[in-house]
């Protein structure tokens, strides 16, 4: 029987305690969590480049296929927290060594996944076991590329700051070397310059700067979660349940990139906290306002203007552009994008890869558990305030009559008393 439990959301969440580039000098913190977040943006436009113009199944087969391999790398880098990758690529060099630590890796994981899904879990297993020549898939390079890419920009953040350090003179030309291997990737060419010089190479730039805005800006957490981190969490939310609740190809791939980039707009706004936007009854709908003209103004015209208006047509739908909201639950038909009255209805007659379903409401729901796992995890950690307990209490309020079929979201959250 299938089960969402409360130990793999948190172990979702635990990349946001994992520092990144710890023994170098950093001006900032680098997080786990924020550097996965970057890598499946990047990830997604380059799978955008090099599907276009693909029949729809294919191109569907590689967009799960880099969603999941993706998910599965997370999963398996969450739990070798500790080995650095200079190590563990040695460690990959040697067969039986890392044969021997994969099977160590599925064993943490499998009580974490295989109740989820069995199927899942099998294509985790199979994806770690696989042969190493299996990685040169198009899936397969596109997750490099964009892995690189995403290491690359943190690498020159710290770079300035580790001029003494030796091993820095060999790091920066090893990144270029490797990207430069995947040039036949479409839209690896444009990420490699500098400065960014395609509306596809300056969202990718943009899209990194999310990890510099912290949510819950005027209370005190730990770990301190970034929009882009928080981005992040939703889509694994949101793919993870769409999966339990038995949602299409498509379904799941539109509800994985909806959560990835429900929160884009604070690129441009940054992230005002709930209080101050019930503040006022006409703040909302001015922020919003202001969000879809600087998303046209800086992301989306300039996608659209400059060749790529299939990726600005895709993020279009994610951010619920046509029916002004990403939580509204959707399809589109012949006749243009639909709004669906609920998720029964969704599920039972909209529920087929040809509709291109959205689960807006799930996306919302996922929004609100993230936001309550970051509140519960500081508390847990010794680190609360009267407006995180005030926060949890409102969150448990309005999810208490939330239900997708079978499945109660308050009961998820019970389990967090």
């Amino acid at each position: 029987m299938r089960s969402i439990r409360k130990s793999l959301l948190q172990f979702v969440f635990s990349g946001a305690d994992m520092r990144r580039w710890n023994d170098k000098l950093r001006h900032t913190e680098l997080f786990e969590l924020d550097k996965q977040a970057h890598k499946m943006i990047v990830a997604f436009l380059l799978w955008q480049q090099n599907t276009k113009g693909l029949p729809a199944d294919e191109q569907r087969r590689i967009g799960l296929e880099v969603i999941e391999g993706g998910l599965f790398d997370y999963f398996y880098r969450l739990i070798i927290t500790d080995i650095k990758p200079p190590v563990f690529y040695r460690i990959k060099e040697n067969r039986e060594h890392y044969e021997q630590l994969t099977a160590w890796v599925l064993k943490e994981l499998e009580p974490r996944i295989r109740p989820l899904d069995e199927e899942f879990w099998q294509r985790l297993v199979t994806y770690h076991t696989r042969p190493a020549d299996a990685a040169s898939t198009l899936s397969g390079r596109i997750l490099r590329a964009a892995h690189l890419y995403a290491s690359r920009w943190e690498f020159s953040l710290i770079e300035p700051l580790n001029f003494f350090d030796e091993e820095m003179k060999e790091i920066g030309p090893s990144f270029n070397k490797s990207l430069l291997a995947l040039n036949d990737v479409a839209g690896v060419n444009e990420l490699l310059a500098t400065p960014p010089a395609t509306a596809l190479a300056r969202m990718a730039n943009l899209s990194g700067q999310l990890r510099f805005q912290i949510r819950w800006a005027q209370t005190p957490r730990v770990p301190a979660t970034s929009v882009l981190g928080h981005m992040f969490i939703v889509a694994v939310y949101a793919y993870l349940f769409s999966l339990y609740l038995g949602a299409c190809d498509q379904r799941r791939i539109n509800d994985f990139y909806c959560g990835l980039f429900h929160d884009l707009a604070e690129l441009l706004t940054r992230d005002i906290i709930t209080p101050v936007k019930r503040s006022v009854a006409e703040l909302p709908k001015l922020l919003h306002q202001y969000e879809a003209e600087e998303l046209h103004r800086k992301i989306l015209d300039p996608l659209d203007e400059e060749g790529y208006g299939h990726i600005r047509e895709r993020l279009s739908y994610y951010l619920g552009l046509a029916t002004h909201s990403e939580f509204n639950d959707t399809c589109c038909c012949d006749d243009g994008i639909r709004q669906i009255d609920g998720f029964d209805t969704l599920h039972a007659e909209w529920n087929s890869d040809d509709c291109d379903p959205k689960d807006g409401r799930l996306i919302k729901a996922c929004d609100i558990l993230a936001a309550f796992i970051e509140a519960y995890s500081s508390i847990h950690n010794g680190i609360g305030s009267p407006q995180l307990y005030e926060a949890m209490a409102r969150m448990r309020r309005e999810t208490s009559q939330l239900r997708f079929g079978s499945f109660s979201l308050a009961t998820l959250l019970a389990d967090s008393d």
